[in-house]
């Protein structure tokens, strides 16, 4: 049986260094001290990589798994926890 073929979804680099630190269920404020990226910064790309299926998000604590919703998404970012998902960690890994 063949391997099934991998493919990547394009990560820009500050997409790569938040997955970077994602390994573990991590803090939006610690993951814009760990990056060093402006808050800003922070959040738009959480929302892409959120929107491309790469990492997970959890709200109001780190156990509690939220549904993205892009609409809602402003309110709670900065109270929220985030984790690569199985495919981050795949795309994180093969680039």
């Amino acid at each position: 049986m063949l391997p099934s073929p991998t493919y990547t979804i394009p990560v820009t680099d500050a997409e790569f260094d938040i997955l970077d630190e994602l390994y573990f269920v991590t803090s939006f404020t610690e993951l814009s001290r760990k990056t060093a990226l402006a808050a800003p910064v922070v959040e738009e790309n959480l929302r892409s990589l959120l929107e491309k299926d790469l990492i997970r998000s959890f709200w109001p604590d780190a156990d509690t798994e939220l549904a993205y919703e892009p609409t809602s998404f402003g309110a709670i970012c900065r109270d929220a926890f985030f984790l690569a998902s199985k495919e981050g960690l795949l795309q994180h890994n093969t680039r």
